[in-house]
């Protein structure tokens, strides 16, 4: 466990460092919104066989420090912490996946950072909305989310498998995230899915209807997709199935050293 420090926010993260002397490079793995790095648990053992695995908490989130201003919490600032801590691990590069809004978070890496992309996974995400109506409806559910942590504290989180309560010291970062990283402003992120180069995994859970159309939309845009769908998975599918999900992305990783 580390810390790195952005602009006066400390961001906490951990390696778990390659058991193989191969050494296949480094793989960045972010969390969902109201979860925390915690969530890779039951992934990490397998994933690090032959690479170094690395996993922090989003601000706001866990183990990082929680900022008080919203203007804290700009997806360009997160962006740039993934950058960071690559940086302090000394990777200049790297396998970049992400669960909900991590994935969503590792498009925005791409499309800020494609030289520092090795590959993609995107599990149980989406790229975002081209239309106004639709983002808009997007974010009324994330300024509801927002309302209700400040309203009913942690009492406020969704009882899904990649939640976990007992990681986050309050709800005031979790509150500030769904206004700040949450909402979405614009159709940067989705208008990119054609210039992505690199081999990219889109895994859903089978049982994750909100992401379901998401996943068939990034799989058909971006042109090096393999689409991957876990029966008897929800949003969690890395802990709603963890054996099924390690083996789909250890099988990706074999495609790209192989």
């Amino acid at each position: 466990m580390a810390e790195v420090e952005r602009d006066g926010v400390r961001l906490y993260y951990e390696v778990a460092e390659a058991r193989s002397e191969r050494g296949l490079g480094t793989i960045l793995l972010t969390h969902g919104f109201s979860s925390s790095s915690h969530m890779w648990a039951p992934n990490l053992d397998a994933l690090a066989a032959e690479h170094r695995v690395v996993t922090w908490d989003v601000r706001g989130h866990g183990r990082s420090e929680y900022p008080g201003d919203v203007a804290s919490y700009a997806e360009s600032l997160a962006v740039g912490d993934m950058a960071a801590i690559l940086d302090a691990v000394a990777a200049p590069q790297a396998i970049v996946g992400g669960l909900s809004l991590g994935g969503y978070l590792s498009l925005a890496f791409h499309l800020a950072h494609p030289d520092r992309v090795r590959a993609l996974m995107l599990f149980d995400t989406g790229p975002g909305y081209r239309r106004d109506g639709a983002r808009a409806r997007w974010n009324e559910s994330a300024l509801a989310s927002a309302e209700a942590f400040e309203k009913r504290g942690l009492e406020a989180l969704a009882v899904r498998s990649e939640v976990r309560a007992d990681i986050h010291r309050d709800a005031t970062g979790l509150a500030l995230a769904a206004r700040g990283l949450l909402t979405q402003r614009d159709a940067r992120v989705i208008e990119s899915l054609g210039s992505i180069r690199v081999p990219t995994l889109v895994l859903v859970g089978a049982a994750d209807q909100p992401f379901l159309a998401a996943a068939d939309y990034m799989a058909t845009h971006i042109p090096s997709a393999t689409k991957v769908v876990l029966p008897e998975a929800g949003h969690g599918s890395n802990l709603d199935q963890p054996e099924a999900f390690n083996r789909s992305v250890l099988e990706f990783l074999r495609g790209l050293d192989g």
